[in-house]
């Protein structure tokens, strides 16, 4: 990981690269929402940190919806476990833009979530990318919100894709649906029996 200025020839090299999940540890709260981007782009892949391309909205995005007490730098990923939040992809490789994946990438990237999550059982999974959900899980009239689709116990919400590319999502229209899914998230967890709660309770 690195946090030097990245130059287009840092971005070319990082094609077909990966990044590693930020998924909680030892010590760690259980996972209340695992956030799934499409693929990383170049900048993360140079990087090393998700979401790291200016213009990005994620990290401001995650601020103003409450997930975090104040905006978190894309090298500040480590902080996310936690608070009970982590961050995958449906396909691993690289590339300048999400277009650039097959749909066989993202058949195959959907069932290795499928698996992540049966491993980590996150109470939401929230995918960043409507269209990638579709094809990853098989869900072509899926609309951004709640899904009925379960994955074992995981529920799963569709978020807007906060790349700067996304001119149909405003930055408020899209902190605000982030924001819904935190509420149900947080409600989930007060509507639990105290007994089943983890020792602490992720702030928000």
């Amino acid at each position: 990981m690195r946090n030097e200025p990245v130059t287009a020839a840092d971005l070319e090299a990082a094609r077909d690269r990966t990044v590693p999940d930020v998924l909680p540890g030892p010590g760690d709260p259980p996972a209340r929402v695992l956030f799934c981007g499409i693929n990383p782009g170049l900048a993360s892949a140079a990087t090393g940190y998700h979401f790291a391309r200016p213009g990005n909205r994620f990290w401001p995005v995650l601020h103003r919806s409450g997930f975090t007490d104040r905006q978190l730098r894309p090298d500040e990923q480590a902080l996310l476990p936690a608070l009970g939040l982590g961050i995958t992809n449906v396909a691993h490789r690289a590339s300048a833009r999400a277009d650039e994946l097959t749909a066989a990438e993202l058949v195959a990237g959907g069932q290795r979530l499928r698996e992540l999550v049966g491993d980590l059982r996150p109470r939401w999974l929230a995918v960043v990318g409507i269209t990638a959900y579709r094809i990853a899980f098989a869900e072509p009239r899926a609309v951004i919100g709640r899904q009925a689709t379960r994955l074992g116990a995981t529920r799963v919400w569709t978020l807007p894709n906060p790349s700067g590319l996304n001119a149909h999502w405003p930055l408020s229209a899209m902190a605000a649906e982030f924001a819904r899914l935190r509420v149900a998230a947080s409600d989930e967890a007060e509507q639990r029996p105290a007994s089943s709660r983890g020792a602490s309770t992720t702030p928000r």
